[in-house]
């Protein structure tokens, strides 16, 4: 049996990080296993399903679906008059056009936003916030956004601005990495 690594990860029981038991585990099973990214990505894991699972808690008790609050959203941050093309959507969103075309459809449907042809492109197609989409995103983002903030703030300021700008800077170098730009939400394709 290989000798067992110094207690580079020690084990309390009553208080032990489960990433840590994982990374022990694994260097006690398989000595020589690169173990330094589970204490990096296995939290952001399991922080992305606990958002996600919270976020999509907040958007049920406001009766909106968080792929319908991210359209309206990105049409309410356009500023006045609050329309888009759907190519614009789309790269906004960072989500295929077929998507967004499906997304503005569903809102269209529930008189949240209107869509109409475009001018200047033949099939191009301008997508507009209505009342109804407008109050709607106005009533859900300070709920989402708050309830963020709450689940954030056992962080200083500072350690946020910290977290905020190393998790932009590994984004940026994954994304390069993997030669891959879009964000979906967690676990879809």
């Amino acid at each position: 049996m290989p000798e067992q690594p110094a207690d580079r990860y020690p084990l309390d029981t009553a208080t032990a990080y489960p990433v840590q038991e994982i990374a022990a585990a694994w260097e006690r099973e398989r000595p020589g296993t690169p173990v330094s990214s589970i204490g990096i990505v296995t939290p952001i894991w399991r922080l992305a399903k606990l958002l996600g699972d919270d976020r999509r808690r907040v958007l049920a008790r406001a009766g909106v679906d968080a792929a319908t609050l991210d359209l309206l959203s990105v049409l309410r941050r356009s500023g006045p008059p609050y329309t888009l093309t759907t190519l614009e959507l789309s790269r906004r969103s960072l989500i295929t056009a077929g998507a967004i075309s499906q997304r503005v459809a569903r809102a269209e449907r529930e008189g949240l936003v209107t869509r109409r042809p475009g001018e200047g492109r033949p099939r191009s197609v301008q997508v507009t916030l209505t009342r109804s989409g407008h109050d709607l995103v106005e009533a859900t983002v300070d709920q989402v956004l708050r309830r963020e903030a709450e689940l954030i703030d056992g962080l200083t300021s500072g350690q946020q601005g910290q977290l905020a700008e190393l998790l932009r800077v590994l984004l940026q170098d994954v994304q390069r990495r993997l030669g891959d730009d879009r964000i979906t939400h967690v676990g879809e394709e």
